[in-house]
């Protein structure tokens, strides 16, 4: 059970959870992830089957896209629904004064993320020293908003109005701190109502597989199951790729440097995906000194050896 499942999480369960789901499923231990989604939160979630874990690593800097609620009116201890909320002493923003505001945020910025996260601080996760009524002090990071515009406005609570964005920004954004902020920066507060992600990285929420369709098909047997998976490196095309004769597939299976035979277009120590003869994805190597280095060998001695045999 080798590939890559788009699932689309529904809001409840942690990203953790459906990783276990799957796990039961697919009668494996080996699935991950590639992205966390908050618990509230839903759509894409990549999971990563048997050999395709190997490769997870190429995902992470992946860029995400959002549709996020952003509730203006109000500021919340977690800066999303869950939270504690304390009304805002400022007016409430108008549309145009927030789409004024967004173009601030475009590019890098610098983010302060929630005291409500995962971080470690000195080694304890920041949300449970902030439910410990501990004081959390997280150090700003840099990170990179594509695109903001508004989706929808809805202003029908004059004092509580509500606007749907469209988000697409790096990886390691937190969109929670994105709706903090831009409520602060229309004098007002804001957290994040809910949210969807609609794409991780060439992953879109449009080709995702609802979690009872997995079950579904679980349920016909492992052939079913298997249909619903994209191959091992599916979402990797940026990486230059080259095919390997049975010999040089051996002989990285051993950890050898090889000199390709066929010519390699990349930059020096640039990831490549290694192909042999029936066009199986066998390795992933670096280019150093003209010659192959092996950095993940994806198939066993024995596999390898039946390469280009027909």
């Amino acid at each position: 059970m080798d590939g890559i499942l788009v699932a689309l999480k529904p809001t409840g369960p942690t990203s953790h959870d459906v990783v276990v789901l799957v796990r039961r499923l697919a009668a494996t231990k080996r699935v991950g992830h590639g992205g966390t989604l908050d618990p509230f939160a839903s759509g894409v979630l990549p999971l990563f089957l048997g050999r395709a874990t190997r490769l997870v690593e190429y995902h992470l800097g992946d860029r995400k896209r959002y549709r996020a609620t952003v509730c203006f009116g109000a500021s919340s201890t977690t800066d999303d629904l869950e939270g504690e909320q304390t009304p805002a002493a400022g007016p409430a923003p108008d549309r145009r004064r927030v789409e004024t505001a967004l173009a601030t945020f475009l590019g890098t910025i610098s983010q302060r993320p929630p005291a409500y996260s995962a971080l470690k601080v000195a080694g304890r996760r920041a949300y449970a020293m902030a439910r410990a009524g501990e004081s959390v002090e997280l150090a700003n990071r840099e990170v990179t908003i594509d695109s903001l515009e508004i989706l929808e406005w809805d202003d029908s609570s004059p004092e509580r109005p509500v606007a749907i964005l469209d988000v697409a920004c790096s990886a390691g954004t937190y969109v929670r701190a994105l709706a903090r902020d831009l409520g602060e920066a229309v004098g007002s507060a804001a957290y994040l109502g809910a949210l969807v992600r609609t794409a991780s990285g060439p992953f879109r929420i449009e080709d995702a597989t609802s979690i009872d369709h997995v079950r579904a098909a679980a349920a016909s047997g492992p052939s079913k199951l298997a249909e619903l998976l994209l191959p091992i490196d599916a979402g990797l095309d940026r990486l230059p790729e080259v095919t390997a004769t049975r010999d040089e597939v051996n002989a990285l299976t051993r950890g050898q440097f090889v000199r390709p035979s066929s010519p390699v277009e990349t930059l020096p120590d640039q990831p490549i995906r290694v192909r042999d003869e029936l066009g199986r994805l066998v390795a992933i190597a670096r280019l150093k000194d003209g010659h192959l280095a092996p950095d993940k060998v994806l198939v066993d001695q024995a596999a390898a050896s039946g390469a280009g045999r027909a």
